[in-house]
């Protein structure tokens, strides 16, 4: 843990795209120092200490944060694949240049606020607005790759031939002079809703998950869900559940937690007789949901806070029961897997115990509570992760084995500061994309022209929305892939008539897919590189495990229920028939029943296979949808069609202990 690539793994980052570069001690040292300034910055913003009666704007602290990260991304990641040692001189160059542009405009927001620049720039504020707009795309083509850098540029440069594009996608159109400072110094582009949200609640959050990470906690999480969950059958892929949906859930990011978390878990479930495939497949299926998981959720469902309007607190809790049905999925269908192949959990003396994982750790839930309890009793949810940090410090120093020292100390701040300037770089890039269609109007037309080919058809306009999240989800990461759709399309799902909130989760869930489908799937294959098996085929059976992935969305979108925005009791009852619809597919797409019995192979066991899962679809559905029919006919039609495959497995189980019963 002491080294810097082992620092670099295990804190949260946007994704891995492997271009970063081993810095020397000076580099470092300017790292450390620009990380604990924008940290001092934040607190000193977020909790309005006001020192020396200093009171920063927020559009001046935006540009702070962003020359110090933008600086930062050119010392940690290359320009080309090639490595090469130390920082070469250009990109020193470039860092300097990142800190000259953004100090200008933190310099001169006040007079950029009054004087209206973003629309009539000033001749400086316009050279100026070009070397921003070109550093930002050069970062973000760094951090986040090719793809992303070339959708953006397109993008960016949008409003300047708007005017050329076929009617569906012809916009109002702007000058290159007034695009660019549009884009720098508006409140509606690179330094809009993306960026307000890292300054306001991401920074924060990220910092607590590398200071978790790193004082134990995600050691003190593992250990306690080997304790609880590893002795049973399947017991090394239910830890993996457990131990990776909560370090995804604080990284936000999928393959560095396939990286981390997978590298234990993923040796653990094949030794206990789980294939290298399935064991592939469980690690990126786990990882993936953990940024769909409250209560951190990654950097997203922050940005998600920030594009509607909402308390955080309120996501995380609109979340939290699609999150349960994924992980109850995954649960029912690794246990399923187990009891078929008669597969049994770790040995005891592999297994820490419970009293011993929470003698080690139980302050580290101690600051969970205190995290959770400043987020939904206080509602301080801009401080809340501060204060966490700061207990998790103190109790830090009365550890003697997690104890910092001046070199892990400086390690910490480091890879914090990669993960930063990694996520700031993205978010600004991303940015261009939101004031391109601010500047140009053309988000509502593409609602218009959504609604119009989905020909007024609810399903036909979310299949449609569906598709063109995975399509985005494989080229972007999470967070710009939400950003992206929360302006395209989104608005055309409200004006349909549906839920706000389910909209915008639906889209989330919908451009996380590509994380375990192919032809892309970078969970399922980055997992398939450590099992040493095919990612192809790990893919495919990612798809079959992370199965609910695909259909909660429609659910909770089509009956609000699902994420609570609805009474109490029905709250209760539509999840009570979910979680029962879900047992039934998990069991039919596994081939087993937990706690009744296993199919048989032959025709008839496979077409019951088949009754059982559409039994299963129809509890979980939740009604409406222009079907017609109300939630409690289709689990009353979900209950006639699962008693035939419910008696034959049970029958099925009977025959078979029959013949060793006689045989005693």
């Amino acid at each position: 843990m002491g080294t810097k690539s082992d620092a670099s793994r295990t804190v949260p980052v946007v994704e891995d795209v492997g271009n970063r570069r081993e810095v020397g001690p000076l580099a470092q040292g300017v790292i450390a120092l620009g990380t604990l300034s924008a940290i001092a910055l934040a607190i000193h913003q977020l909790f309005n200490l006001q020192v020396f009666g200093i009171v920063v704007l927020e559009g001046r602290y935006l540009y702070l944060l962003a020359g110090i990260f933008l600086a930062i991304a050119f010392l940690c990641f290359r320009g080309t694949p090639r490595p090469r040692s130390g920082v070469p001189w250009w990109d020193a160059l470039l860092a300097l240049a990142a800190v000259i542009g953004a100090g200008y405009f933190a310099w001169t927001a006040e007079l950029s606020l009054e004087g209206g620049w973003e629309y009539a720039a000033p001749e400086t504020a316009r050279w100026m607005s070009a070397l921003m707009w070109l550093l930002i795309l050069e970062a973000t083509r760094r951090a986040g790759g090719t793809a992303i850098f070339l959708i953006v540029l397109v993008f960016s440069l949008y409003p300047t031939f708007a005017d050329k594009m076929p009617g569906p996608i012809s916009a109002f159109t702007q000058p290159f002079w007034d695009t660019i400072p549009y884009h720098i110094i508006s409140s509606e582009s690179s330094f809009g809703i993306p960026m307000q949200a890292f300054g306001n609640l991401v920074i924060g959050f990220i910092l607590f998950g590398a200071v978790l990470q790193r004082t134990g906690g995600g050691q003190f999480f593992n250990d306690l869900a080997f304790a609880l969950v590893g002795r049973y059958r399947g017991g090394a892929a239910k830890v993996a559940i457990f131990a990776s949906g909560f370090m995804g859930s604080m990284s936000g990011s999928v393959i560095s937690n396939v990286l981390t978390t997978g590298a234990v878990s993923i040796p653990a479930m094949k030794r206990t007789g789980f294939s290298a495939r399935y064991a592939a497949a469980t690690e990126a299926c786990a990882s993936t949901g953990g940024v769909l998981m409250p209560p951190i959720m990654g950097a997203t469902a922050f940005v998600m806070a920030s594009f509607l309007s909402r308390p955080y607190v309120e996501i995380a809790l609109a979340a939290a029961i699609p999150s349960l049905l994924y992980y109850f999925g995954l649960f029912a269908q690794i246990d399923a897997y187990a009891a078929r192949r008669g597969l049994k959990g770790l040995e005891p003396q592999e297994l820490p115990s419970v009293a011993q994982a929470l003698r080690d750790g139980w302050m580290y839930l101690f600051v969970f509570g205190l995290l959770i309890f400043l987020m939904v009793a206080l509602r301080q949810v801009t401080l809340a992760p501060f204060y966490a940090t700061g207990l998790l410090l103190l109790i830090n120093q009365t550890l003697r084995r997690h104890r910092f020292t001046w070199r892990s100390a400086t390690a910490l701040v480091v890879a914090v500061g990669r993960a930063l300037a990694e996520l700031v770089a993205v978010l600004l890039g991303v940015g261009l994309i939101v004031g391109a269609f601010s500047a140009t109007g053309l988000a509502g037309t593409l609602v218009n022209d959504l609604i119009f080919l989905a020909g007024g058809s609810t399903m036909m306009l979310l299949f449609m929305g569906a598709l063109t999240a995975f399509i985005f989800g494989m080229g972007m990461t999470v967070t710009a892939c939400y950003i992206f759709l929360a302006v395209v399309l989104a608005p055309a799902l409200v004006q349909a008539g549906l839920n706000v909130l389910a909209v915008h989760l639906f889209i989330l869930y919908w451009g996380m897919v590509s994380y375990i489908t192919p032809p892309v799937a970078l969970g399922a294959f980055a997992a398939a590189t450590l099992a040493a098996t095919s990612p192809l085929k790990t893919g495919l059976e990612a798809m079959r495990l992370g199965g609910v992935i695909y259909v909660a969305p429609f659910f909770f979108v089509l009956n609000p229920a699902l994420i609570g925005e609805a009474p109490a009791l029905e709250v209760i009852a539509t999840l009570v028939t979910a979680l029962i619809g879900i047992w039934f597919v998990s069991a039919a797409l596994q081939g087993h029943v937990s706690f009744v019995g296993g199919f048989g192979d032959d025709a008839l066991g496979w077409a019951m296979r088949a009754l059982l899962f559409v039994a299963g679809i129809c509890f979980a559905y939740p009604g409406g949808g222009g079907l017609g029919l109300s939630h409690w006919l289709f689990s009353a039609g979900g209950l006639v069609l699962s008693l035939a495959p419910m008696l034959y497995v049970r029958h099925l189980g009977r025959r078979r202990v029959a013949p060793a019963t006689e045989g005693r």
